[in-house]
């Protein structure tokens, strides 16, 4: 094949003709890309034959499980894609439109070899993009996407005979199956159910009520135009919206879901947003006496608590700080053998026996539900109280562009690292480490801390601050962490801030 255009000029012969890649496409773990603007439909194509092919290079048998996510042009996109997989001589088997879970556990139900889903996560109208991955329960990793990336943008797919096309029925109701098993809820359970009338909407509400959870609706109404807020429990937006459909209704708590169903949100019985890392302490905890001395395995965005907790502790458990993204903790988790994997984006990686180790929204809410059931008389707040408080920011994401923010990233790691070499103090403390695994991790001598990393997925930079002091104490490290990334003039401005 002819090597792709890295330009896309929309409304031009060659834009139905031939494949246009914008190369920032592929990311660490996924691929994504605004569409027409950065792909055309040729370009998928394109990326179809050169996943095909790499398939092949890699031995990896010829048959792949293919989902769409609810967006109105998701199915072209993937009709796209495997147009390319066929053309590589791999047999496609569509599960239809679906959740990344649900792609992910069709690779085990389907015994498919590989996987890719056409979804845009979490991100606006207007984008597309691809998880991929060949060895369940992993996703492509950096090493897989430089590898696809090379293939594609330099024109080496290769077209062989042997491609084919199944349509395969009822993988959704066996993903709900796998999901309810023979569990029953034994305590009454009221809650707000938060789909932002993306793909999860098709999902989460059917699910509750099979537990036997009585379910509050909120905008569980497939729409792709998302006429509420674009369905993402990371944005303060559809948390506090969840906040108030608590609080209006009586529920116990309000479970939030992405636009492709694999990350969970949840907000307490007092309209309390609990950010996932807060979250997954509490699940550790509950997982910790049922499974002593286990390892759990948290993103470098996440609470200190995973390692601090004296609760966590008495029951042996080991906490291993890995890099942010879903491909990264899957992989740890399955490497360490961990029990369970938190990110703060509300990515949840529950191996086994609990999961299968892939991040799953509703695998998450079913264990929540569960997690409740084994405690009948505390409510959410009581766990949530129960911790010992610290006191965070949501996550803040000022722009920096895609070419840009990683040579940007790499001088404020080196800045701030002069500054721990220097005896320079961090909100008013001394700074007793830096954790540069993943961007700077910058680890006070209170157990407070505060992080810049850059984000896969979006032109950003990436922002977390945390103290087990004080607000005040949250807001001085945060301050402090803006002035350092306040000397690069290519930062922008923040999507939310404190």
């Amino acid at each position: 094949m002819t090597k792709p255009a890295s330009t896309v000029t929309p409304n031009t012969w060659e834009f139905l003709r031939d494949a246009m890649i914008t190369p920032t496409g592929f990311r660490e773990y996924d691929a994504r890309w605004k569409y027409p603007d950065d792909i055309n439909l040729p370009g998928i194509t394109a990326l179809g034959l050169g996943l095909g092919t790499q398939m092949h290079a890699r031995g990896i048998e010829p048959v792949i499980a293919v989902g769409n996510d609810y967006r109105d042009y998701s199915l072209s996109i993937k009709n796209a894609l495997m147009l390319g997989l066929m053309q590589a001589g791999i047999t496609v088997k569509d599960i239809g439109p679906a959740l990344s879970p649900m792609a992910y556990f069709a690779q085990f139900h389907l015994d498919a070899p590989a996987v890719a889903m056409v979804t845009a996560s979490h991100n606006p109208n207007g984008w597309t993009g691809v998880k991929m991955g060949f060895e369940r329960p992993l996703t492509h990793g950096p090493d897989e996407m430089a590898e696809l990336r090379d293939i594609v943008l330099n024109g080496r797919g290769k077209k062989r005979p042997g491609g084919a096309y199944e349509f395969i029925e009822g993988v959704r109701e066996a993903y709900l199956d796998d999901l309810v098993g023979d569990f029953k809820m034994t305590r009454k359970l009221k809650v707000v159910c938060a789909t932002g009338n993306g793909t999860a909407s098709a999902f989460a509400p059917e699910l509750f009520r099979r537990l036997g959870v009585e379910v509050v609706d909120s905008h569980n109404a497939l729409d792709y135009t998302f006429p509420h807020y674009n369905p993402n429990p990371e944005a303060m937006e559809m948390l506090h919206d969840m906040a108030d459909s608590v609080r209006a209704s009586g529920a116990d708590f309000a479970l939030g879901f992405d636009g492709d169903g694999d990350r969970c949100g949840v907000v307490d019985d007092e309209g309390e947003e609990i950010f996932a890392d807060k979250m997954g302490v509490i699940m550790a905890r509950d997982l910790a006496r049922l499974h002593p001395n286990s390892t759990f395995v948290a993103d470098v965005k996440s609470t200190g608590l995973f390692a601090s907790d004296p609760e966590l502790q008495k029951h042996g458990a080991k906490a291993d700080y890995w890099k942010t993204g879903h491909s990264h903790m899957k992989r740890r988790v399955k490497e360490l053998g961990a029990l369970a994997g938190f990110e703060k984006s509300g990515h949840y990686f529950l191996a086994e026996p609990i999961g299968r180790g892939y991040d799953c929204g509703m695998r998450v809410a079913v264990e929540i539900c569960k997690l409740m059931d084994r405690n009948p008389d505390k409510s959410m707040s009581d766990l949530r109280r129960a911790l010992p408080q610290t006191w965070a920011t949501p996550t803040m994401s000022p722009y920096a562009s895609d070419t840009e923010k990683y040579d940007i990233l790499d001088r404020l790691v080196q800045k701030l690292v002069a500054k721990a070499d220097a005896g320079d103090k961090i909100g008013g403390r001394a700074i007793a480490e830096v954790i540069t695994v993943n961007g700077a991790r910058v680890m006070l001598d209170n157990g407070g801390w505060g992080l810049v990393r850059a984000s896969s997925n979006t032109p950003n930079l990436v922002v977390v601050c945390e103290s087990p002091e004080s607000e005040a104490e949250m807001r001085a490290i945060f301050a402090d962490i803006d002035a350092v990334i306040r000397t690069e003039p290519a930062v922008g401005d923040y999507d939310q801030s404190i």
